[in-house]
């Protein structure tokens, strides 16, 4: 079965385009090295919770947005292969940066996972 990255953060609403283009660039360069499929999402319908909801899960201020993104691979060592090229990427060098970045890296929540269903 495949193996999955996956990511939520919040995004600042003025800085849409900025994100799109990034995820854009990031999306190729992910899928030019080996990704199964990059897959970038903006918050439609999410409500804050009253224990837990995405809102809460990045600390959403006003003015910002959820983003709900992920990776397919096919297995973790692939995923593990794969971003260690992008990482090396040239392409990726100023993207990385925090001071490039649309978006508060520290609220990002991100993680690994094994796919249990697949229908």
């Amino acid at each position: 079965m495949a193996y999955v990255d996956g990511f939520v953060l919040p995004l600042p609403t003025k800085n849409v385009e900025a994100y799109r283009e990034m995820a854009s660039k990031c999306g190729a360069i992910w899928r030019e090295h080996g990704a199964l499929q990059f897959c970038e999402c903006i918050a439609d319908d999410v409500k804050p919770g009253k224990l837990t909801s995405f809102p809460q899960s990045v600390n959403l201020e006003t003015e910002e947005t959820v983003i709900f993104s992920w990776i397919v691979y096919e297995s973790r060592a692939h995923r593990d292969e794969v971003n260690d090229k992008v990482m090396k990427d040239p392409r990726m060098a100023d993207m990385m940066k925090p001071e490039a970045s649309p978006f508060d890296g520290k609220r990002m929540i991100y993680g690994g996972f094994e796919v249990l269903v697949d229908l």
